[in-house]
């Protein structure tokens, strides 16, 4: 089974430079997008032989996720239950007979980590959804979680030490889900990979150098670590600022 996960940077722009061909050529078996900008009215666009799932935020042109599957779940829950973190089209739930899918773009802090304690906040919320649900089957967790986990994950960690995806706080709360039982996917198969990046400011040529991040993962439950098959950074791929992740899954 083959599934990606992408930042997609607004859906109806990428749509615009790429998408479809890619999503075409890909042939995943379930797409997970994240930013999508959008309410699912707002463009006539199709995606033939995938079922679509949603989740919206309530503000227009902001966050929302959601799902491209061409195999139907057994259920699909939208958010964590909460009103107060449910508001932005964080995470759609979709389960599968022998997994867990859940699609999440964690809150950015924000330059100046002005929203960093709400983000730690969310963190806790999420990392305890995610535990609860791994006790009942594997779970993959995707999208993009605006943080690089280590220095290796970004090209400048020295210069972005306390910035907004590389703080402190941010890299204790990522250990965390770590020491809560799930695996970095992608480090799990290569842990000294250098240059492994799924970001990149559309400043100062920041693509055209590598100069990037890897903020967007597949964690998988411990319940399900040898059902990874391989992992695949998709950084040809254009049409937003960040590029898909595949996650090969048997």
């Amino acid at each position: 089974m083959k599934l990606i996960t992408w930042n997609v940077n607004g859906l109806r722009a990428c749509m615009n430079k790429g998408f479809g061909d890619f999503m075409k050529e890909a042939d995943a078996d379930i797409f997970c997008i994240q930013e999508t900008k959008m309410q699912r009215e707002q463009a006539s666009f199709a995606f033939p032989g995938y079922q679509e799932y949603w989740n919206s935020a309530v503000k227009k042109g902001y966050s929302g996720t959601a799902i491209f599957s061409k195999i139907a779940p057994m259920k699909v829950t939208y958010g964590l239950g909460l009103a107060e973190h449910d508001q932005e089209g964080r995470v759609i739930t979709a389960e599968y007979p022998d997994f867990i899918l859940v699609n999440v773009y964690t809150p950015n802090s924000q330059r100046g980590l002005t929203r960093l304690d709400y983000r730690m906040e969310w963190e806790d919320v999420f990392q305890d959804y995610c535990t609860g649900l791994a006790e009942q089957k594997p779970v993959i967790v995707c999208g993009d979680m605006n943080v690089a986990a280590q220095p290796i994950d970004l090209k400048n960690p020295d210069s972005n030490h306390k910035n907004a995806g590389f703080s402190d706080e941010e890299r204790a709360k990522f250990q965390q889900f770590l020491d809560h039982g799930f695996l970095d996917s992608f480090r799990s198969l290569y842990p000294d990979k250098t240059g492994a990046y799924t970001w990149w400011s559309y400043m100062f040529k920041a693509r055209e150098r590598n100069a990037g991040w890897r903020i967007d993962y597949f964690l998988v439950s411990a319940n399900g670590k040898d059902r990874i098959q391989d992992v695949i950074i998709h950084n040809e791929v254009l049409g937003s600022d960040h590029c898909p992740v595949e996650l090969d899954w048997k």
